[in-house]
């Protein structure tokens, strides 16, 4: 099994309580997802996150297919960084974790990612072709929008 890990990280213009509020919110994550995985949170989940929260989204990653994703919130240190786990959905394994660290007046935002697929040799192939490509586009699309969401001042 190929185990892949995706780091990305941004500098965003705000301070790193305003980064925490904004991305440990669930209905936040809505706005940060391309319109095309037709991602939904089912159900109402909480203002806030905390440690054990699951969140159920349908997504329609691949041809309008819709998908159920379950994720727990595993790990959680407030202001400082949130750790999200698949429980159910396509991913044999997909632990994301947030980072937030001050820079000044601004916050660095860090996400790790690390993913496995699963089918063996297939899921070898719809990673180099669909998987990694698509993940390489959902975060430049959350770049893009929190750019326009938090400009430089």
């Amino acid at each position: 099994m190929a185990i892949h890990i995706l780091r990305e990280t941004e500098l965003i213009p705000i301070s790193q309580a305003e980064a925490w509020d904004f991305f440990s919110r669930p209905e936040n994550l809505k706005t940060i997802t391309p319109p095309g995985i037709g991602f939904d949170i089912q159900g109402n989940p909480p203002e806030k996150i905390y440690p054990g929260l699951m969140i159920t989204y349908i997504v329609k990653p691949l041809f309008g297919i819709p998908l159920t994703w379950v994720t727990e919130i595993s790990h959680v240190r407030e202001g400082e960084y949130f750790v999200d786990e698949q429980r159910i959905g396509p991913y044999k394994i997909w632990h994301h974790e947030h980072h937030f660290a001050a820079k000044g007046a601004s916050t660095e935002v860090t996400d790790i990612v690390t993913y496995a697929l699963p089918f063996g040799i297939l899921g070898k192939i719809a990673h180099a072709i669909i998987v990694k490509p698509r993940l390489r586009a959902i975060f430049d699309f959350r770049r893009e929008k929190i750019r326009s969401l938090f400009p430089s001042k």
